[in-house]
């Protein structure tokens, strides 16, 4: 008999970026029919929602070279509740940054390596060229190709979860 397993997506948005990459992930991954994806904004998650999951996408904006404090807010309130409980489990991250985003995806690898996570795709990083104030705080719209490649992680991190590959 198949369980059925669990991919968490935690992410946080403030212009709509994010938001919009975190969905397309979810609903790639909500293809797999042997996989319940939970799709849960950064300040409502807790461990419990950690512990209960056998694979995450942690999705942020790149904010001031770094990850959003909603989702560093996240890894702290969880961190040491997780710590030695996710060994191996799988794990993406999605970054939504105006002209980087290598700096979210380092710190959040440094915790995922903490908590022994083991990385199963490249980061994807989405970059909107937003430099000016107003275009970095202006709500954004994610074209259909970097859509379709959120999308394209969802389902094959589902994928391997539903076939055991991690």
């Amino acid at each position: 008999m198949q369980t059925t397993k669990t991919l968490l997506i935690v992410y946080h948005s403030m212009t709509g970026g994010t938001l919009q990459m975190a969905q397309a992930a979810c609903e790639g991954a909500s293809q797999e029919p042997g996989v319940q994806v939970h799709l849960v904004h950064a300040s409502a998650a807790g461990p419990a929602d950690v512990l209960a999951a056998d694979g995450f996408i942690f999705a942020t904006p790149e904010n001031l070279a770094a990850m959003s404090g909603q989702l560093k807010d996240f890894f702290d309130r969880t961190y040491y509740a997780a710590l030695d409980h996710l060994n191996g489990r799988a794990y993406a991250c999605l970054v939504c940054a105006g002209s980087d985003g290598s700096n979210a995806v380092r710190q959040i690898e440094r915790i995922a390596t903490g908590w022994r996570l083991r990385a199963v795709a490249e980061p994807l990083i989405v970059r909107t060229h937003a430099q000016a104030p107003e275009a970095i705080l202006a709500p954004k719209q994610i074209g259909p190709d970097d859509l379709e490649r959120c999308a394209a992680m969802g389902r094959a991190l589902a994928a391997g979860l539903e076939m055991g590959v991690f």
